[in-house]
């Protein structure tokens, strides 16, 4: 009824000032600034009562420019009341609430113009009818874009329905998997902590008896050492008074520890541990440790240990900088290695020889042989012990592999788990300078086009929606942290689109980043405003 009408209307006038209706306007009657949907609640037959039920006043004083009424009900169409609101019609457009102290202002807020009626100075348009076209256009490429990528999220339901039952029949056939690993691994724990038990039997004999070589060798150790220290005492004793006291070692060069060409009091009392004399027993248990690394020193026997640390350092120093450091270091240790040699002669490098014959002739460890049923034994026990770490491997890799399921299927990937189909996948958005890469539910980085080094801008943390749209953004935080700054974190929008695409990047605040991400899994049925907008009001 209300498009046949409109046609038919023509300019009507009303006795009060109060109300207008225009030939492209609404045929119903109703004061300016009013919407249709109200106009009945202003009827000039009849005294006005505000909407709050406070006042009731002349209908002529409706619009008067005098606010009588505490919820400006009386002033629709001017801007006398601080609290009201004027009503566009925008015909052929959408219509539009505006703050009523903007009516008159001498700005065009209504497409219609119909907010500036009083106001000569300012010359206003009505271009209701370009700009409903032109968001009529938008409003129908956007359903069409709403339509396509409905379909898709379609799809992407299915599928997501279709993975999870997957996940889920895995997750089913794993906890049986893992039952059974279980059971065989506490199989193979039983068997091996009995070969075990036969097999430290069996080498108990051995370790005795390899106890007792070791017990052995230490005390023929302990009784050369005794003897060399012996013999040491004797030849300090100059006096041989049966004490060696710091005047008979100040005498010799070997104690210079600070090489100044002196042994000082201090330093001969060092290795008399802290002492004026000692005697044999004394000198065998407090001096002779302090004293044998320098005559071992001192006969090029022995130098002090570097840090193995150190040696890969200064070998991997040479190697790259071998025009610089490496020329300043290898002298350093070639005047080293000639000082320790023409300090001692050709006695040194003999007994370099027959130290290392020995080790040749003595090595360290030799394979114990065990009798024919004890290594049988240790054979079965390892194998015991090889099917055990195996079964237990197998029961982490499944356990793993459980974790890993449960967890994807504690994910929200929205209602419907449209999102899902999106794990997994990551989006590329480049500007001048750097490579943003979005991985949804993963992380979101950032790579320099001038290398491959990646900065983590955050993971997935959770859904940072409005309550009526909890799935319209994300978060990714805890990422790397800025220099001398906070650690860098995402705001990830989410929008309707055809194709999943990083639209947009930018860095809003320091360290705080914000992607525009399009994706199909957004597109959800239109709102009821949305239907609305596709019409104008007639």
């Amino acid at each position: 009824m209300e498009r046949r009408l409109y046609f038919k209307l023509s300019f009507v006038f009303i006795t009060h000032s109060c109300l207008i209706i225009s030939a492209n306007s609404s045929e119903v009657p109703r004061p300016r600034g009013v919407s249709i949907s109200r106009a009945p609640l202003y009827n000039p037959e009849k005294d006005f009562t505000c909407f709050d039920g406070t006042l009731t006043i002349p209908f002529s004083q409706v619009n008067d420019d005098y606010c009588d009424c505490s919820d400006a009900s009386d002033e629709p169409g001017t801007p006398a009341c601080p609290n009201g609101s004027f009503h566009c019609t925008n015909a052929g457009h959408k219509p539009l609430n505006i703050p009523s102290y903007r009516v008159n202002d001498g700005v065009c807020d209504c497409c219609d113009a119909s907010d500036e009626y009083a106001n000569s100075n300012v010359n206003c348009a009505n271009n209701c009818n370009e700009l409903g076209r032109s968001a009529r256009e938008e409003a129908l490429k956007q359903a069409e874009l709403l339509k396509a990528g409905k379909q898709i999220r379609s799809e992407y339901i299915q599928r997501s329905s279709q993975i999870k039952q997957e996940k889920k029949d895995m997750l089913s056939e794993l906890e049986k998997n893992l039952s059974e690993a279980d059971k065989v691994k506490n199989e193979k724990q039983v068997l091996k902590d009995q070969v075990e038990v036969l097999e430290n039997a069996a080498l108990q004999k051995y370790r005795e008896i390899e106890e007792a070589e070791k017990l052995k060798k230490q005390e023929a150790e302990n009784a050369k050492n005794r003897e060399e220290a012996t013999e040491t005492f004797k030849l300090f004793d100059s006096n041989e008074d049966g004490k060696v006291d710091t005047s008979e070692i100040r005498t010799r060069q070997t104690f210079d520890k600070d090489r100044n060409g002196e042994v000082s009091e201090e330093e001969a009392k060092y290795f008399l541990n802290e002492k004026e004399e000692l005697g044999l027993e004394e000198f065998i248990s407090d001096g002779w440790s302090r004293v044998k690394p320098f005559l071992m020193m001192d006969a090029g026997l022995f130098k002090p240990p570097v840090p193995e640390k150190e040696e890969e350092e200064t070998e991997q120093v040479e190697d790259v900088h071998d025009d610089i450091e490496g020329s300043e270091t290898e002298p350093v240790e070639e005047i080293e290695e000639h000082e320790s040699v023409e300090g001692e002669g050709e006695e040194i490098d003999e007994d370099d020889e027959e130290e290392e014959e020995e080790v040749t002739e003595e090595p360290a460890s030799e394979p114990v042989k065990y009798d024919e049923e004890t290594q049988k034994l240790i054979e079965k026990a390892t194998e015991a012990r090889k099917e055990f770490t195996d079964a237990e491997k197998e029961v982490r890799h499944i356990q793993a592999e459980i974790k890993k399921l449960e967890e994807y299927l504690e994910k929200d990937f929205g209602p419907e788990d449209e999102f899902a189909p999106l794990e997994g996948d990551c989006f590329d958005y480049e500007d001048y300078e750097y490579i943003y890469k979005l991985c949804p539910f993963d992380k979101a980085v950032q790579k320099p086009k001038s290398n491959s080094v990646e900065t983590r801008l955050g993971v997935w943390s959770n859904w940072l929606g409005s309550e009526d749209n909890k799935y319209s953004s994300m978060l990714y935080d805890r990422g790397q942290s800025c220099w001398n700054g906070p650690q860098r974190s995402t705001h990830v929008r989410i929008n309707c689109g055809s194709e999943n695409k990083l639209t947009a990047v930018s860095e809003p605040n320091r360290c705080e980043y914000l992607f525009d991400f399009t994706t199909p899994a957004a597109c959800k049925e239109a709102e009821s405003d949305t239907q609305e907008d596709l019409h104008d009001e007639l």
